[in-house]
C-alpha cells in the first residue's frame, strides 16, 4: 500500500509520524488482495485543543474514509485505523451477502482474514436503516439552507438550489464550517 502523509494548517508531519502511519496502515492492507495497488492518504491537522487525522483509501466502487479527533496525532492515527477496520468489516459482510454479484467489488477483499462474527453482526445491526423520511424540496439559496439547517438543529439539510436548479445537501463539517454536495442532475 502506498501511503501519503501530509499536513494542513501549517503543520508538517515528521518522519516518525509518517513511519507510524505507514506501519499502522499495514494492518488495514491485510484485508485486501495483494494484487490490487492501494493508495492511502493521511492528512494531519493540528488545532489548539486537539489534533485531527483523516485517512482516505479509494478503491473500486467504494471509498473508505475515517476522520478522528484526539489529544495527539498518534492516538488519532490509532483511532482512525480502528474506524477503517470497522468499515471494512461492514463492507465485506455486506458484499458477501448482497453485493458479491457486482463485477469487481468482491475481489478486492482478502478471504484470509477471519472476523469475529458476533462483532460483525453487532456492527451490521447498528448500521441498519431505522427511519425513512420524505422531504419537500424547496428552492432556496445555500445561505437560506444553512439558516434552515441551523433552525432545525440538524447537521445537514437537503434543498433545491434556486441558483443552479440542482438538488443539494448542505452540511456542517467537523471543523465547524459548512460544505455543500451538489448532484449532477
Amino acid at each position: 500500500m502506498k501511503v501519503i502523509v501530509r499536513g494542513k494548517n501549517k503543520f508538517e508531519p515528521s518522519e516518525a509520524i509518517k513511519e507510524y502511519a505507514s506501519k499502522k496502515l499495514q494492518k488495514v492492507e491485510q484485508y485486501f488482495h495483494s494484487r490490487h495497488e492501494l493508495e492511502a492518504t493521511v492528512v494531519c491537522k493540528v488545532y489548539d485543543a486537539y489534533q485531527t487525522v483523516e485517512i482516505t483509501i479509494p478503491t473500486k466502487n467504494i471509498i473508505l474514509r475515517a476522520e478522528v479527533n484526539a489529544d495527539s496525532i498518534y492516538s488519532a492515527i490509532d483511532l482512525a485505523i480502528d474506524k477503517l477496520e470497522s468499515q471494512i468489516r461492514k463492507h465485506k459482510s455486506k458484499i458477501y451477502r448482497s453485493l458479491k454479484r457486482r463485477d469487481g467489488v468482491g475481489q478486492y477483499y482478502s478471504t484470509q482474514v477471519d472476523f469475529d462474527i458476533d462483532k460483525v453482526r453487532t456492527e451490521i445491526k447498528a448500521s441498519n436503516l431505522v427511519r425513512n423520511k420524505s422531504v419537500e424540496l424547496n428552492p432556496m439559496t445555500p445561505d437560506d439552507a444553512i439558516v434552515q439547517m441551523e433552525m432545525l438543529g440538524h447537521d445537514f439539510f437537503v434543498f433545491l438550489n434556486s441558483e443552479t436548479n440542482k438538488v443539494c445537501v448542505v452540511y456542517l463539517r467537523s471543523d465547524h464550517t459548512y460544505g455543500i454536495i451538489e448532484t449532477d442532475k
